[in-house]
């Protein structure tokens, strides 16, 4: 890591401004909603964005939501509510029964999840004219799609930092997408947002564990390989899509 320990807010802060910049993620009079699940990812980004306001110079509005589940309990909300509080953020939770629209016979896990939570998030977004939903994932998360994508589908894709709804009128976008998950572990630490963060029980075995153990071995989990492998897929057009 580039930057030391009391230096790591700001070149969080410095990296998710050159991504907003560089990919035009926020304009003028943007309506955001910030996908907060309590965990590390999602609240360093919404203390970035509250901060990045001098450096982008547009005028835009962050509010965020939970999606609380029936399934995971673990989101220490009071303490997320205050943080958010003091960034000038405005909460709000919704209950989404994860588990209880299982069809009989499937079983819990993260596809399914990230599904029906983005359904909310986007039904959230739309009755309430939101026109941005922001979303926690970082580097890693990005070449890890990639990969996996690449092996398991046989496909070249990856998550896209902005990506444009053809059918909705919201658009969403990765504002972590050019920060490293240890940057960000870091930032939360030195924040103290680590103390009310939380984690994902279906997290803990999931094959993207493998992708990102191969991926640390390939690389020597050196920082300049990964930044490297990011401009490629940015070269050949995948960090934007519809």
């Amino acid at each position: 890591m580039s930057a030391t320990r009391s230096g790591i807010a700001e070149k969080v802060e410095k990296l998710v401004t050159k991504a907003v910049m560089e990919k035009n993620l926020i304009e003028e009079g943007d309506r955001i909603l910030v996908a907060v699940s309590g965990g590390k990812d999602s609240t360093v980004m919404a203390w970035a964005l509250s901060r990045i306001r001098p450096a982008v110079r547009k005028n835009y509005e962050l509010a965020a939501v939970h999606i609380a589940s029936d399934f995971c309990a673990c989101c220490k909300k009071a303490a997320l509510e205050k943080r958010l509080s003091e960034w000038g953020v405005s909460f709000t939770d919704i209950f989404t029964p994860v588990i209880g629209r299982l069809k009989p016979g499937r079983v819990m896990n993260c596809y399914w999840c990230s599904t029906q939570r983005r359904m909310e998030l986007l039904k959230h977004a739309v009755e309430r004219g939101f026109n941005k939903i922001a979303l926690g994932h970082h580097l890693d998360d990005i070449i890890e799609t990639f990969f996996m994508n690449m092996t398991a589908k046989g496909e070249l894709s990856t998550m896209p930092i902005l990506l444009r709804y053809r059918n909705y009128p919201v658009s969403v976008i990765r504002p972590l997408g050019f920060v490293e998950e240890r940057q960000i572990i870091a930032c939360a630490e030195e924040k103290g947002i680590l103390r009310a963060a939380c984690t994902c029980p279906f997290g803990v075995n999931s094959s993207r564990k493998i992708v990102r153990k191969r991926i640390a071995d390939f690389t020597g989990n050196s920082s300049a390989v990964k930044r490297r492998i990011l401009r490629s897929v940015d070269r050949a057009g995948l960090l934007a899509g519809e």
